[in-house]
């Protein structure tokens, strides 16, 4: 019985500490930029950067848009869109820069 309740306390806590989407969570969002014409014969090249982050303390990688530009070898950004997958509300996550563009 006393396994029973404390695994039911942590469970409890890490809804608590983690807000929405404790188990699992896959966000896409677009981010803005100062040049948001979107223009789908335009949008040839796609680049890519993505971090990592563990325990909610250590986090890996680079995920900046300079990055994903190099990635995709853009020189005339077009839009961009985040990503974010987050597993047990951080014990693992994975975020990553999409470019679209020229």
């Amino acid at each position: 019985m006393r396994k029973v309740t404390f695994f039911m306390i942590v469970a409890a806590c890490i809804v608590l500490i983690s807000g929405c989407g404790a188990l699992y969570t896959n966000v896409k969002t677009p981010m803005p930029t100062l040049e948001m014409q979107v223009n789908a014969d335009n949008q040839a090249k796609v680049g890519t950067a993505s971090a990592t982050a563990y325990l909610w303390v250590v986090v890996v990688g680079d995920c900046s848009v300079a990055s994903a530009m190099k990635d995709g070898g853009i020189t005339k950004i077009h839009h961009v869109d985040t990503e974010i997958n987050t597993v047990l509300g951080g014990l693992y996550g994975k975020f990553s820069t999409v470019v679209y563009g020229e």
